[in-house]
C-alpha cells in the first residue's frame, strides 16, 4: 500500500470478462470501482452489486465523471473508437484484447496514445502470471540456451450454448478459436520467445460444420531462429489448454499434471505450467539421462495482478507491461494467420502491410 487515495476505475462494457474486471477492481486495495457504463439491465445490475455510479455509455461517463482510468471491455468493434475518446479526453485507458479488429484501426489508437502521452494498455492479462513471469525469466536467463523449437496447444471443449450467445455472432467469421483464443497464445509465446516472423497456418470447421472455424494448426518462424508449432481447437475433449492446466482461474476444472507449452534450446528444456526443466549435466547428447527440476512458482490470477498493475501505470509509479505497440504487434501476427489460412501460403511479417479487411477467418468449403 502506498497511503495514497484508491485509484477510481470505471468499466466500460458489463458483460463476462466486464463482469470480471468489475470484480478485480473491487478486491483490489490500490483501486475503486468508480462507475460502470453500458446498457441496461446489464450495466444497472453490475453497478448496483458493487455500489458503483451507472452510465448508458463512454461518452456520458467521460462528460459527467471523468475517471482515473477506464477498463474499455466492449465488442471489439468498438475498441477503438472508445479507445480513441479516452485518450482525447486524456484518460488512460486498458483495452481489451484484442485491441482493434483490423491493424490499421489499431495502429490509430496507438499513434493517438503516443501523440498524447496518455497511457494505452491492452488486455493481455498473462503477462502478469507469476507462471508466464517465471518462464521468461528462464528463457532470457539462458537455461535453455538458444531456443530453437516450440510446442503449444489451446485444446479445450465449448458446449453448445456457448455459440447462442449474442444472437450467435460466435458462430460466424471471427468468433472462433483464433481471433478471440489464439490470441492469448500469440501474445504469450511472443513474450517468452520473441517476434514471430513467419506464419503459416490452415483452419478448419469438420466437426461443428459452422461459418466460423473450429480448429487451426500453426507453423511459426521466430526472429531468433526458433520453429513453433502451435494447435488450437474448441472442439477438442482434451485439457490441454492455458485455462485447465495453469490453475490460475477457479472456473476452470484443473489438471496440474497436464502441459499446454514446451519450450526446446540447445541446453534444456522446459514444459509450461507444470514448470518442469530438464538439463544435461554434460555436454547434450541423447544418449546422456536428463538432470530434472520443478521449479517452484506461486499461483496468482492474473486480472488481479493486471488491476494492480493498471492502478500503478495511473499513479505514473510504472510503464504498462503490456502496451500499445505490443497488442499491435500481436495483432499483426493474428492478421496473418487470418491471411495464411485464406489463401493457403505462408505470410512473411516483415512484408505485410496494414488495411486488410476486419480480422475473422473461414475455412476452406
Amino acid at each position: 500500500m502506498t497511503g495514497e487515495p484508491a485509484v477510481r476505475l470505471a468499466v466500460v462494457g458489463p458483460g463476462t470478462i466486464g463482469r470480471r474486471h468489475a470484480e478485480e477492481i473491487a478486491a483490489c486495495p490500490l483501486a475503486e470501482l468508480a462507475a460502470v457504463a453500458g446498457p441496461a439491465p446489464l450495466a444497472d445490475a453490475l453497478a448496483d452489486e458493487h455500489g458503483a455510479a451507472r452510465y448508458r455509455s463512454l461518452a456520458e461517463l467521460l462528460e459527467r465523471d471523468r475517471p482515473d482510468g477506464v477498463v474499455l471491455a466492449t465488442p471489439n468493434r468498438l475498441h477503438v473508437e472508445g479507445g480513441l475518446a479516452c485518450v482525447a479526453a486524456g484518460v488512460p485507458v486498458l483495452v481489451e484484447k484484442p485491441l482493434a479488429d483490423t491493424v490499421e484501426a489499431a495502429t490509430r489508437l496507438v499513434e493517438a496514445a503516443e501523440t498524447a502521452g496518455v497511457p494505452l494498455l491492452v488486455g493481455h492479462h498473462r503477462r502478469h502470471s507469476p507462471v508466464m513471469a517465471r518462464a521468461r525469466e528462464v528463457v532470457i536467463g539462458g537455461a535453455l540456451g538458444r531456443v530453437v523449437a516450440v510446442v503449444g496447444t489451446a485444446l479445450f471443449a465449448k458446449p453448445d450454448d456457448y455459440f447462442d450467445v449474442g444472437g450467435g455472432w460466435r458462430r460466424q467469421a471471427g468468433g472462433g478459436p483464433v481471433l478471440l483464443n489464439l490470441v492469448h497464445e500469440v501474445d504469450g509465446l511472443r513474450w517468452l520467445v520473441g517476434d514471430v516472423v513467419r506464419v503459416h497456418a490452415t483452419v478448419s470447421n469438420a466437426v461443428r460444420g459452422l461459418p466460423v472455424e473450429d480448429t487451426a494448426a500453426l507453423v511459426l518462424t521466430f526472429a531468433g531462429g526458433a520453429l513453433g508449432t502451435f494447435l488450437v481447437s474448441d472442439a477438442a475433449a482434451s485439457p490441454r489448454s492455458w485455462e485447465q492446466t495453469s490453475g490460475e482461474d477457479a472456473s476452470y476444472p484443473s489438471h496440474p499434471d497436464e502441459d499446454c507449452y514446451h519450450l526446446a534450446g540447445t541446453a534444456g528444456s522446459l514444459s509450461v505450467p507444470t514448470m518442469r526443466l530438464r538439463r544435461f549435466s554434460g555436454p547434450p547428447s541423447w544418449w546422456e539421462p536428463f538432470e530434472t527440476a520443478t521449479l517452484d512458482v506461486g499461483r496468482r490470477d492474473p486480472l488481479a495482478a493486471q488491476v494492480e498493475h493498471f492502478a500503478a501505470v495511473v499513479r505514473g509509479e510504472v510503464e504498462p507491461v503490456c502496451g500499445g505497440r505490443d497488442g499491435l504487434a500481436t495483432l499483426r501476427v493474428l492478421e496473418a494467420v487470418v491471411e495464411s489460412a485464406r489463401t493457403g501460403r505462408p505470410v512473411d511479417l516483415s512484408r505485410t502491410t496494414p488495411g486488410r479487411p476486419t480480422l475473422g477467418v473461414r475455412p476452406p468449403t
